[in-house]
């Protein structure tokens, strides 16, 4: 049976069990010793240097020792931040990183996985609360802000459809599939069907590629043509096909393809 602590309810126990584990893997602190001088110098430093010059301040790799000094207090944390920066490439490759991919890495328990995703989604709901209910053409870039936010580091494809009224004011924003490495299918009748029920009188598609690469491949370009004729039989307009890769997105309306 697992150990509770009093007053604690099951579920609470096993959060606070879940929290001693990654405290087990930490050299543990005689009572009343504090961080080697190394280590409290180092997080000085730090913490000034983002006081004063913010985030452009630090690279990636200290940035995420900021994060982790909260969830890890009692260790140098500067090695685990170079690891899980080797392991998914920069700072927004680790928060979208799976919690199972995450703690593979060696020092990265439970409570790192958990931190990490909810500094996360708060950048998530900050990144979409600028682009839902405004107008589209006065806040495209935070809208690819979003869309690079959301989509550019999965690992399998997902399409998303972006719902917007007649001032062209996004209305919602909506997953419609989600798919493999390379490919996730969609269906025409579905995304007109939900413009409808929403009332949209124009819809930007949204897909990832989890290669990297934004460049459209020929079933993109079918697929949209599809849509497209589904939706302005019915009055609809597609305003773009974004597809999202790691650092840089494809527009179908610059290219030309739409």
């Amino acid at each position: 049976m697992s150990p509770h602590r009093p007053g604690l309810s099951d579920a609470q126990a096993r959060f606070s069990l879940g929290d001693e584990a990654d405290e087990a893997e930490q050299p543990a602190l005689a009572p009343g010793s504090r961080l080697p001088s190394y280590i409290r110098d180092h997080r000085a430093r730090l913490r000034q240097r983002f006081s004063e010059g913010g985030a452009a301040a630090l690279p990636d790799y200290e940035l995420l020792e900021l994060l982790l000094f909260r969830t890890l207090p009692r260790i140098d944390v500067k090695p685990l931040a170079r690891r899980l920066i080797d392991r998914f490439g920069d700072l927004a490759g680790v928060l979208a990183a799976p919690e199972a991919q995450l703690t593979a890495v060696e020092g990265a328990g439970p409570s790192v996985a958990q931190d990490l995703a909810i500094v996360a989604a708060a950048a998530r709901r900050m990144t979409r609360a600028r682009v839902m209910n405004r107008q589209v053409i006065s806040s495209w870039d935070a809208l690819l802000d979003y869309c690079h936010m959301t989509m550019a580091h999965r690992e399998t494809e997902q399409f998303r459809i972006l719902f917007l009224d007649r001032r062209n004011t996004l209305i919602a924003d909506e997953e419609q599939a989600r798919g493999t490495v390379d490919h996730v299918p969609v269906y025409p009748r579905e995304v007109v069907k939900r413009a409808l029920e929403l009332n949209a009188s124009a819809l930007i598609l949204v897909h990832n590629h989890p290669s990297g690469d934004p460049t459209p491949s020929p079933q993109d370009i079918a697929m949209t043509g599809q849509i497209r004729a589904a939706a302005e039989a019915l009055g609809i307009q597609i305003h773009d096909h974004l597809i999202i890769g790691r650092s840089r997105e494809t527009s179908f309306r610059s290219e030309g393809l739409l």
